[in-house]
């Protein structure tokens, strides 16, 4: 049985009236489940198993239920190229970004390249899109002293991808890449506004203009902020349709949206859906909440469908989620999503292949998987030279003097429980171990020296208990629903557990801002090297 069903069995005994009936060994054993700050039950919800156990949206009897992209892949910019498809997320501070994926079904999706090694600043909604034989990513990206939009290129999609282009937009966001009837290349930005591009694509031509007013909703509604953003454009028949997210991207479950928009020219005027909101979450009891930032995109058998993003309920340390939505085109020319909320196992496009889905984010350091799964908190240009894999092991070179300040190494997971376990060295003065990251400000983990224990927690520095392990030793860190502990070992084989456990479900973007997840990582700070050995990660 597996956890989501045992979280399902035991609900009726989280609501405090059988409590009380609860036999007295209880006290003395809890499972992940009991213990978990758990949020609405969703016992029906059953994702089929892929590596590592973890979760996959393709049920493997012609249905898939959502997430297709489970954890922190917001912002979804998905490019049909003939029979495939490839798709790309905001990535913020984490470098390298930009990682592209490849599906044949819009279900199952498999790592390409990470095609940002460049710290350009925090990557906000990229767009993806191809022109002729070449392919391009536009990326507004921020340093807290410059923003800008930039470009990047490739003739192939696995890469070379060219160095970053500074377009000079300081004042917008989610860019939208669109070519006119006209033959000439657009960028829709946000704000209902447009600039020209140059013919190839790595310039603009002109200052940007207002083209498009969006809908706006009822002013009773709650929401974050109106905030038109992510205007992507999809030529359907006759038509122009422009798909825009307003409502605010986080804040209330109810804020974030999906609207439309069309013309028959990339000039406008621009006539608004009669039936905006496309999408929406009505309630906090959904399944997924803040839904929106949407593309339109036609499937592998002539079906469309929208791909967006939205948390899970009670998970906003996943970050945005990417969700798949069928949608119909009604005879007035406009389209319905056909998927409700999304809690229910929905028909796959038909026709598509289905590639291998996901990695493995276990490693054994003998290969090199940084870019593909690993990635650096805001790194300086030289920050990759601290990281060498040798001998079995990665070697990291400390640097800083806690996770706040020494730009851990963090991977994506998109599991509601799981565990990461590792073998670590140290040399004499540094201090290293394993943490979950959301930025520089929030965290927790546990780490070591040779003398003592560190505790991070609530992004500061706390506890410093005696370490009987001296330079080298086994950590487990599991995180069940949101509540973490830890373990450590001499040999990989006898387990003490760490007498401090945490509660991390307030560790996200509502609290601190800056959208992205509480991501499992390792670090080293200090003066000298630790050494990493056989990271395993499994989801529970």
């Amino acid at each position: 049985m597996n956890s989501i069903h045992r979280r399902s069995a035991l609900a009726g005994l989280l609501g405090g009236v059988a409590g009380a009936a609860l036999p007295v060994r209880a006290a003395f054993a809890q499972s992940n489940e009991q213990a978990a700050a758990l949020g609405r039950e969703w016992s029906n919800m059953r994702w089929r198993r892929g590596i590592e156990n973890q979760r996959m949206a393709d049920l493997g009897d012609g249905t898939f239920l959502n997430p297709i992209m489970s954890g922190d892949h917001p912002d979804p910019s998905i490019l049909k190229d003939g029979d495939d498809y490839y798709m790309t997320f905001s990535s913020f501070e984490s470098v390298p970004g930009i990682h592209i994926w490849h599906s044949r079904d819009l279900v199952n999706w498999t790592p390409v390249t990470a095609a940002l090694t460049k710290n350009i600043g925090s990557v906000w909604a990229p767009e993806l899109c191809k022109h002729g034989d070449r392919y391009f990513v536009y990326i507004p990206a921020r340093f807290p002293d410059y923003r800008s939009s930039y470009v990047i290129w490739a003739d192939s999609i696995e890469g070379p991808w060219s160095d970053p282009v500074d377009l000079k937009l300081p004042a917008h966001i989610d860019p939208g890449h669109a070519v006119g009837e006209d033959g000439k290349r657009y960028l829709f930005l946000s704000g209902g506004d447009r600039v020209k591009l140059t013919d190839d694509g790595l310039a603009t031509d002109g200052a940007p203009e207002h083209v498009y007013d969006p809908w706006r909703y009822p002013d009773d509604w709650i929401v974050e902020g109106f905030a038109p953003e992510g205007p992507k454009i999809t030529r359907h028949g006759d038509w122009f349709y422009m798909i825009t997210a307003v409502g605010g991207t986080a804040g209330p479950p109810t804020g974030h949206m999906v609207i439309a928009a069309r013309s028959r020219s990339i000039d406008g005027p621009w006539e608004n859906c009669p039936h905006n909101p496309i999408v929406r979450t009505v309630s906090g009891a959904e399944k997924w909440w803040s839904r929106g930032h949407a593309t339109l995109v036609e499937g592998p058998d002539g079906s469309w469908w929208m791909v967006y993003h939205g948390y899970e309920n009670a998970f906003w340390t996943l970050g945005r989620q990417t969700l798949l939505d069928p949608i119909e085109w009604t005879d007035d020319g406009w389209f319905r999503a056909k998927g409700g909320d999304l809690a229910r196992p929905i028909a796959k496009p038909g026709s598509g292949e289905a590639l291998p889905h996901g990695m493995a984010l276990s490693d054994d350091f003998s290969t090199d998987k940084f870019g593909l799964q690993w990635s650096l908190y805001d790194p300086q240009a030289d920050e990759g030279a601290r990281l060498t894999r040798r001998d079995g092991a990665l070697h990291m070179r400390a640097k800083g003097t806690a996770p706040s300040n020494c730009s851990p190494l963090t991977f994506v997971q998109g599991d509601l429980a799981y565990e990461i376990e590792v073998e670590i060295e140290i040399d004499p003065g540094v201090t290293a171990g394993v943490i979950l990251f959301y930025d520089r400000a929030l965290y927790g983990g546990l780490g070591f020296d040779a003398h003592r224990f560190v505790t991070h927690q609530y992004g500061i520095e706390r506890g410093r208990p005696a370490n009987p392990n001296g330079q080298r030793m086994f950590m487990r860190l599991t995180n069940a629903y949101n509540v973490v502990y830890f373990d450590t070992s001499p040999d990989g084989i006898n387990w003490k557990r760490f007498d401090r456990q945490m509660e991390v479900s307030g560790y996200h973007h509502n609290v601190r801002g800056g959208f992205m997840m509480l991501r499992p990582g390792i670090y080293a700070a200090g003066e000298g090297e630790a050494r990493f050995r056989n990271f395993r990660f499994r989801a529970l």
